[in-house]
């Protein structure tokens, strides 16, 4: 089951509270066939602990590595993963579509 963005992002603020580095991972922009929406998000904390999807497949296993990344350095990026028809299926792309994934570091700031 897939979380709603309304726990995602509860959750990203209550890890936030909890003194964890948190970072989120939203998709912004897909093209063809996606297994998520724009707008779908992936909670991440420095840990590799995650809630929500954006993807699936090995492509969620990609984001969670870059969002720790992403704590660590604290500067945001954007991710585009595409695939083939041909070996779609295998990472969790069906269809061969292609897609954009922002990551960001969550502060205190944003929270308060």
């Amino acid at each position: 089951m897939i979380s709603t963005d309304t726990d995602i992002l509860a959750t990203a603020e209550a890890w936030v509270r909890d003194g964890r580095s948190v970072a989120l991972a939203t998709v912004i922009e897909t093209w063809g066939s996606a297994p998520r929406p724009v707008g779908s998000h992936l909670v991440i904390d420095g840990e590799g602990h995650f809630l929500g999807s954006v993807s699936g497949g090995c492509v969620e296993g990609a984001v969670v590595e870059e969002a720790v990344d992403v704590i660590a350095q604290g500067r945001p990026r954007t991710l585009e993963f595409g695939i083939a028809d041909e070996t779609a299926w295998k990472v969790g792309l069906s269809c061969g579509g292609r897609i954009r994934v922002y990551v960001e570091r969550i502060s205190t700031a944003k929270v308060n």
